[in-house]
């Protein structure tokens, strides 16, 4: 399949907030108004989906709903990336539903992490249109403590030079919503060599949980020569996160993996370096596969954002890590 990159954001442009999952009526104003002001200050004017603030009793809104807001993001010509509000767990449910040839006719950027890898590794499999893995408009609701996951968004999705992803200083696992200064910084140790070599390929993944609710259908990318980025939520415990792995390592396609990168874990999920070690070392699969750790993507914060359909290059080593990703 030939992958197609959409134009790169300027000064100016349009981005259309959608809710393929979790509604915009969750969130409250003053996480909005900071995200608002953000945008402003980057000189990007913000227009949301009509259906955006409906709830139902999964605090999501109609297939209807979430399907026309797509499509007319992708239908309108003045905009130019699409971001989604949060994550969830319903985004799976629209896939049948999706105009694919509107997407593939309509390039434009679409950017979410969590629930929306369903929607991003869909719409690379359906179109070819490299998507992004990284913030929601909510994210940019972070009052404190943003500027690692703001630099990275704009080198990726304004500027056309390759990323040296480099580890962040610190890093958080709380509920900046509910207290915008009440914050807690853990110190980072860096990224985990677990496997180490090299290894270049195309980006996919996102979230493993949902990842695997592609697993044998239209919708899951090719794996031939790919880098599998993966990261799961504090609901994955180590049992969890390895039988997920174990899954997705069972498709006959696995075979074209050729290096794993797995995103920081969440303090419930309770998962140390050594468990992480563990979990990877019971897999002969892996044996022969560069892997990594503890980097700054998923449900901790900062993450850096990256391309679904890009490619990454892992040079991997016990006292010195390399990830570089192309994203044009």
């Amino acid at each position: 399949m030939q992958y197609v990159f959409p134009p790169k954001l300027k000064a100016g442009d349009e981005v259309r907030v959608v809710a393929p999952a979790c509604s915009l009526a969750i969130i409250s104003e003053s996480v909005r108004n900071v995200a608002n002001t953000r945008f402003a200050d980057l000189n990007l004017k913000l227009s949301f989906g009509r259906h955006v603030e409906e709830r139902d009793d999964f605090y999501s809104s109609s297939i209807e709903s979430r399907v026309n807001d797509f499509h007319a993001a992708f239908r309108d010509p003045n905009i130019k990336a699409v971001l989604t509000v949060i994550g969830g767990y319903n985004s799976n449910q629209i896939l049948h539903y999706l105009d694919w040839n509107l997407v593939k006719n309509n390039p434009k950027i679409f950017c979410g992490f969590s629930d929306i890898t369903a929607l991003n590794n869909a719409i690379l499999a359906k179109t070819g249109l490299v998507t992004y893995s990284g913030p929601h408009y909510t994210t940019f609701g972070q009052e404190l403590y943003f500027d690692y996951t703001l630099d990275y968004f704009l080198q990726c999705l304004f500027d056309v030079s390759p990323i040296n992803v480099q580890p962040s200083a610190r890093w958080s696992d709380d509920r900046w919503y509910r207290d915008q200064k009440d914050r807690t910084l853990v110190d980072n140790d860096g990224f985990w060599c677990i496997n180490k070599g090299y290894a270049e390929g195309l980006i996919i993944g996102g979230n493993l949980c949902t990842l695997n609710l592609l697993q044998g259908t239209e919708y899951i990318p090719d794996l031939a020569g790919s880098i599998l980025f993966v990261e799961d939520d504090s609901e994955s415990l180590a049992h969890t996160f390895d039988r997920d792995l174990q899954s997705f390592i069972h498709l006959p396609s696995f075979a074209g993996v050729r290096c794993l990168v797995i995103g920081r874990f969440q303090k419930a999920s309770k998962i140390s370096r050594d468990t992480l070690v563990k979990i990877i070392k019971t897999k002969k699969e892996l044996s022969n596969l560069p892997v990594i750790g503890n980097v700054d993507f998923g449900h901790t914060d900062p993450k850096f954002t990256f391309p679904i359909g890009g490619q990454a290059l892992l040079d991997i080593g016990e006292d010195k890590i390399r990830l570089l990703i192309q994203k044009h």
